[in-house]
């Protein structure tokens, strides 16, 4: 039986961040009901935006966010679409949402209107910026919301370079991960008290949460950010280039019971005794950071990166190249452990997907269910709840619903 079998879970979602989060959830187990406007999730067209097709057919930019789902489309702004869901939600346990507050007060779907309906409902919402605060009801994004006012747009990269150019949604699926877990222990709550909570995830706090080391650390003396890679505390947590022009990063955190070992697989055995290179309270406190990071390069650069990265692994030294994303795809590693899955598309396209992170053992590898067209189980949802058909094509008329 999987965890969450028996969940029921309704969302309100645009985009990535929340749509996610009932994705994941239906892996474990929940059934999971998405209400769209008419106008449909605008991650349906995002697909133009990143260069990927989008169609009924073939959406994968759409379908990272939404397997496994039921696809209903509800006007939330008319009487009957509104009555539709809050009857929908008097069967759910979850209701997921990235609207803003405002607008869910607006609409009738806020916590306090929703708690008061449902107690026992779990309210689970991603917002930009959190609840308070003079950016409470700013729109953010995790391009603005989490990498800029996180500090990581300009922390995150070579001092003196341009900052760095996030990778799409980056952000957006950390906030996923964190709500979703926000609301497994919401629900194990339930199960003592009877009654739901409200569980929110800002796109900022997680930022500022996954950035732990630097924030704390920045105030500090000696930890300016952006750093340079001439200048790490630990040049044995570093970048270099091979012989070969591939960048790689090997991880050495005990540096001073690393030096020798390290030094004469290097061949500069003639450093091992050298007092300011040996220790790393030396390298730190005479400022030879760069001394012995050049060295490093020098050695370094004379191997090419296959060569390196065998001589590292054959002696338990954590390292790894910087790969491609075209590497990436074809990781044997991934494959092997189902991070990632491969789904062939009706047009015979085959898309390499990433899948959530988190296994059981009671489950295995997880289903996924490609999306379906907007509305696609609006009659078939509607119908279960009690509607009869004439009631269903009266909605309909009534541009309350859309119907595929």
């Amino acid at each position: 039986m999987k965890p969450l079998q028996g969940i029921k879970v309704v969302e309100l979602t645009g985009f990535y961040a929340a749509p996610t989060v009932p994705r994941v959830l239906a892996e474990w187990g929940a059934e999971v009901i998405k209400i769209e406007p008419p106008a449909g999730d605008p991650s349906r067209t995002q697909g133009g935006v990143f260069n990927m097709p989008y169609s009924d057919d073939e959406n994968p930019a759409f379908d990272i966010a939404n397997f496994n789902k039921k696809f209903v489309c509800l006007n939330l702004k008319s009487e009957e679409g509104k009555e539709a869901a809050y009857k929908l939600l008097e069967t759910a346990d979850v209701v997921v949402t990235n609207y803003r507050t405002k607008a869910l007060e607006k609409l009738g779907f806020s916590y306090e209107e929703l708690s008061a309906r449902f107690p026992k409902l779990v309210f689970g919402q991603i917002l930009g910026y959190g609840e308070k605060g003079p950016e409470k009801d700013t729109p953010g994004y995790d391009a603005t919301a989490y990498v800029c006012r996180s500090g990581a747009l300009v922390s995150m990269t070579e001092r003196g370079e341009s900052p760095f150019l996030e990778p799409n949604a980056y952000g957006d699926f950390q906030a996923t991960m964190t709500l979703a877990s926000g609301i497994c222990a919401a629900l194990v709550g339930r199960q003592k008290t009877g009654l739901g909570d409200k569980v929110t995830v800002s796109l900022h706090h997680t930022a500022l949460f996954m950035l732990n080391i630097a924030v704390v650390s920045s105030q500090f003396p000696g930890n300016v950010y952006p750093k340079s890679r001439k200048e790490v505390s630990n040049p044995f947590n570093n970048t270099y280039k091979s012989k070969d022009d591939r960048w790689f990063l090997f991880c050495a955190p005990e540096y001073n019971r690393y030096f020798p070992k390290l030094m004469g697989l290097l061949g500069r055995e003639d450093l091992i005794a050298n007092d300011n290179y040996n220790t790393i309270e030396a390298v730190n406190g005479r400022g030879k950071n760069r001394e012995i990071i050049e060295i490093l390069e020098n050695e370094l650069v004379k191997f090419n990166l296959d060569d390196i990265m065998k001589l590292f692994k054959e002696n338990d030294i954590p390292i790894e190249k910087g790969y491609t994303l075209d590497e990436v795809v074809v990781d044997e590693q991934a494959w092997a452990n189902d991070a990632l899955r491969k789904l062939t598309y009706p047009s015979g396209k085959e898309v390499a997907i990433p899948t959530a992170p988190v296994r059981f053992n009671s489950i295995g590898d997880p289903d996924l269910a490609t999306s379906k067209p907007l509305g696609y189980h609006t009659e078939e949802v509607l119908t279960e709840l009690g509607f009869s058909k004439p009631q269903i094509e009266q909605m309909s008329s009534d541009k309350a619903v859309v119907l595929v």
